[in-house]
């Protein structure tokens, strides 16, 4: 009997033509996603009947998918979050999970370092605001001199850090489980949460998306960022209450920020971050380019292959 792998992650044909190669090489059929967006528990369930595997976006994997889908023996997470992905559930299902580490960690932080110079210059703004017939030549701040404050400080942020140290910056951070050395290898120092919201001119949020972090940048943690400061995300929306960013820039607390992650997603077009001009915002792109598709599509096929093939895949959660 062939194998059948739905790929519910977008644009696969397009921008992982080798990795779809190496499927059907084995003898397994792809099949894609053709809404361009995460698939709903509707489109899902008319899916999942024949699947034997699945490259998974950000939809979403919990006991109520996995009851429709009597075959399903592996998710390969395309990306590195799992948050929407119920492990547990996978795992009471014979669902081995497994996902990407590393492979969009340089493409997330070069997007992170290109919403900073754009929240601190308003380059989309100055853009659009030329274009429609006005020279606003708008003051903004340069970037020298700051302190940049990391919240989370794994693979990803340590890129950011790296990449900073070009800018003549402090750069700071905080982690449940702190790598010492590592900081000090990048010539960053570690403190406490407190420390890092307070001091920060610019906090980028960087941590993963758990029970215990859901809405972490609450109204009272926003109260705490020092006045003036820059806020970024492009960890995941779950960690920030978008109302108390919203009141937080409105009030003139925060200067600007900088989103490419969303409470819902796709964000819906009335989201009324979008109303402001303070904030920068992108659609969830910081992942997107040729490089991470390549690498992300090589190492989620890989994983298919082995599990289909009953071996041990790498980076099994």
């Amino acid at each position: 009997m062939s194998k059948t792998v739905l790929v519910t992650a977008t644009n696969y044909s397009r921008y992982c033509a080798d990795a779809k190669a190496m499927l059907e090489a084995e003898g397994i059929d792809v099949v894609e996603n053709g809404f361009g967006r995460p698939m709903t528990f509707d489109e899902l369930s008319a899916r999942l009947g024949d699947v034997d595997a699945v490259i998974a976006g950000v939809d979403t994997w919990n006991d109520r998918v996995f009851d429709l889908a009597p075959r399903l023996k592996a998710i390969a997470r395309f990306g590195v979050g799992v948050d929407n992905i119920d492990i547990d559930a996978a795992h009471r299902h014979g669902i081995a999970v497994t996902n990407a580490p590393g492979g969009n960690a340089n493409a997330v932080a070069e997007l992170t370092l290109g919403l900073i110079l754009s929240a601190m210059r308003r380059i989309p703004y100055l853009h659009n605001a030329l274009r429609g017939g006005a020279w606003d030549r708008f003051v903004g701040q340069e970037l020298i001199g700051r302190r940049v404050g990391l919240l989370g400080f794994g693979n990803i942020a340590r890129k950011i850090a790296r990449k900073l140290s070009g800018f003549d910056v402090e750069v700071i951070a905080y982690d449940k489980f702190p790598d010492q050395a590592a900081a000090t290898k990048l010539g960053v120092r570690m403190c406490e949460m407190d420390e890092v919201l307070s001091s920060s001119d610019i906090l980028v949020m960087m941590m993963p998306s758990l029970p215990e972090t859901r809405r972490l940048m609450d109204a009272g943690r926003f109260a705490r960022m020092k006045p003036g400061s820059i806020f970024i995300n492009t960890a995941r929306g779950a960690l920030v209450d978008e109302k108390a960013l919203y009141d937080a820039i409105v009030s003139g607390h925060l200067q600007a920020a900088a989103i490419d992650v969303y409470e819902m997603e796709p964000a819906l077009p009335d989201n009324p971050l979008f109303t402001l001009p303070q904030i920068v915002t992108t659609p969830h792109t910081a992942a997107e380019t040729y490089e991470t598709y390549t690498s992300i599509g090589r190492i989620t096929a890989e994983a298919v292959i082995d599990v289909l093939a009953n071996r041990q895949p790498r980076n099994q959660l």
